[in-house]
């Protein structure tokens, strides 16, 4: 009778344990750095709250490292939802199709990629053309564009980084980056770097532009958060159409489109979708 007992609980116990297992679901979303360093975590947060008086347990994984990244793992399928703050390529586009792979972007929120100088560089604004000689190399100290002097220091986005691809077309007229360009993995380093160099200017997602120590400078007189201003983008999620999204994934991508995911995204910087 003993043994038995014993069995019985030991059956119990791993019923419950099991149950634990399987009663999280787990959303993998991988991509962006502007996406996924601060605003998708943050999102994530609150449905997770919301979830949990509702009586369910969700987790989250989020890898931000890159547009590229969140493209491919929707392709490969490592990911359910990706993250871009570019358009996927014809060629992703044509090898997501080759494996069978639907890729839908979803627009769910907006961003102006601003650019930030130093707090104590005495320019106050700045054009589209003095952009694309700057970060093209074609001109390398501020007295080639103001009265001040000093060798730039011009920090850009890595090369698997959307926010790399969009301001190489948008503000360097699809020109290359200067050798002597600075490549950093995220928003963050680059606005971490420019309030501590004075001579630095960079690029960065709204998120970004009240890190101390910066300035960002109105470009041809528009600030990013204007209708009118040359360097914005839409941000997206990814996911592969051909097959359904799991019930919370699915539920996460609407709640992040919802008033309340909205307030989030215009709590962090960027421009909601409304």
């Amino acid at each position: 009778m003993k043994i038995k007992n014993t069995l019985f609980s030991l059956i119990a116990v791993t019923a419950m344990t099991m149950g634990t297992v399987y009663a999280t679901e787990t959303i993998v979303i991988k991509g962006s750095d502007t996406l996924g360093a601060k605003m998708v975590p943050q999102i994530a947060e609150a449905f997770k709250a919301k979830m949990n008086k509702q009586g369910v347990e969700v987790a989250f994984e989020i890898a931000a490292e890159g547009s590229s990244t969140g493209v491919a793992s929707v392709i490969d399928a490592t990911a359910e939802i990706g993250m871009s703050s570019r358009d996927p390529k014809d060629k992703e586009v044509a090898k997501a199709k080759a494996k069978g792979v639907d890729m839908k972007a979803i627009t769910m929120a907006k961003d102006g990629i601003a650019i930030i100088v130093n707090e104590s560089n005495l320019i106050e604004s700045i054009s589209l053309e003095e952009i694309e000689l700057i970060f093209s190399g074609d001109v390398t100290d501020w007295s080639g564009i103001t009265a001040q002097t000093g060798e730039i220091s011009a920090y850009t986005r890595n090369t698997s980084s959307g926010t790399y691809a969009v301001f190489q077309k948008l503000g360097m007229n699809s020109r290359d980056y200067g050798v002597d360009s600075q490549k950093m993995a995220g928003n963050e380093q680059i606005a971490a770097e420019v309030a501590n160099n004075p001579n630095g200017i960079g690029y960065v997602g709204l998120a970004y532009i009240k890190t101390p120590g910066v300035k960002v400078l109105p470009v041809d007189g528009s600030m990013p958060e204007d209708p009118s201003y040359p360097i914005a983008r839409p941000l997206y999620y990814l996911i592969d159409n051909s097959k359904q999204l799991s019930p919370l994934a699915n539920d996460f991508i609407g709640f992040s489109m919802s008033p309340e995911g909205q307030n989030i995204v215009n709590r962090v910087n960027f421009l909601s979708i409304y």
